[in-house]
């Protein structure tokens, strides 16, 4: 009697810790989940999106599904998204682009910090230089430069868009190097790499997380990766630093945001749920490919690091001049 009776408190004790976590879990998503992605398919915010959505499913039972919203620098997916109901069922993926945002476009109806929640920080993906091999044969990243500096405004370069971290990937190169390179926008990095590739255009300032699968496969040729360090995804392209630019460090990263409303235990599963789908194997498997980490800041740390990138973009937006073509 004394061993049934303690059993049985032991297992409704258990179920009374349980239970409130797993109702907690299972509070949000109860139905399918929109993911807003600011930019057309295949470019790097959807590299990571789409192996997110899977793990996200399996997890929750529940479908993310992706909408490709382009244009505009990622302005016009951002802009849908801060306009969307408060209660959980709509996220957005946004990312450096978006701290570029408030200073290039000065019209913008929408606020990044006020009129969203930051969730989490998902992945971070250092810039690199890639070119067309048939268009530019110079072989190493130094001759390129030396090579634009007697031939200034003859080549050009792509980009995700007119702000975009791409775009200002490109122009503090410029500033760093004294040289002279017209810019392109697109509407994505997608669209971007195609002409790339296809020989449109010279070269792009890319995220590696689009860019590795081009460069793995011969289709386009990287010379410099940012930052001081070479990147374990692509370890014979020398760093910044080797190059000759210690101070060219320029990381595309991307996070999930919510439109202002969203209540807090739904954001705290959110949270959970988005940080074990990218830490999931077959994410991770992804994420190594592309180069890329996962830095897991959320809340409070989100918010601060947004903050602090808005206000470091604003200074090399003011220094290179650029400007919306």
């Amino acid at each position: 009697m004394t061993f049934a009776f303690n059993r049985r408190q032991a297992l409704l004790g258990a179920a009374a810790f349980t239970l409130p976590g797993l109702a907690r879990a299972q509070s949000w998503p109860t139905k399918p989940v929109t993911l807003i992605v600011p930019f057309p398919a295949g470019g790097g915010t959807d590299a990571f999106a789409r192996p997110l959505a899977a793990q996200f499913s399996k997890l929750t039972g529940k479908t993310l599904v992706i909408d490709n919203r382009g244009g505009a620098g990622g302005t016009v997916g951002a802009s849908v998204a801060a306009k969307a109901a408060g209660d959980g069922y709509t996220l957005f993926m946004g990312g450096a682009h978006h701290m570029i945002a408030p200073s290039m476009y000065p019209k913008l109806d929408y606020d990044i910090e006020k009129d969203f929640v930051p969730l989490v920080q998902v992945a971070s993906v250092p810039q690199v230089l890639v070119v067309n091999p048939r268009r530019v044969t110079q072989p190493t990243a130094q001759a390129l430069i030396e090579h634009l500096r007697k031939n200034p405004g003859k080549l050009d370069y792509a980009s995700a868009g007119a702000g975009s971290v791409h775009h200002l990937a490109g122009e503090l190169f410029k500033i760093q190097t004294k040289t002279s390179i017209t810019h392109i926008p697109y509407r994505g990095a997608g669209p971007a790499l195609q002409d790339l590739i296809a020989g449109t255009v010279d070269m792009a300032f890319d995220g590696l997380g689009s860019s590795a699968g081009h460069i793995k496969g011969g289709r386009i040729k990287a010379l410099m990766v940012a930052g001081k360090q070479r990147n374990p995804a692509i370890p014979d392209v020398p760093s910044a630093t080797e190059v000759g630019l210690p101070d060219y460090n320029v990381q595309t990263w991307y996070g999930i945001w919510a439109p202002k409303g969203m209540p807090a235990d739904a954001q705290q599963a959110a949270i959970e749920v988005i940080r074990k789908s990218c830490q999931e194997p077959d994410a991770k498997t992804v994420w190594q490919g592309q180069g890329a980490d996962f830095p897991g800041v959320s809340g409070a740390q989100f918010a601060s690091l947004i903050r602090d990138e808005i206000s470091r973009w604003a200074q090399v937006v003011k220094a290179s001049g650029a400007k919306l073509e």
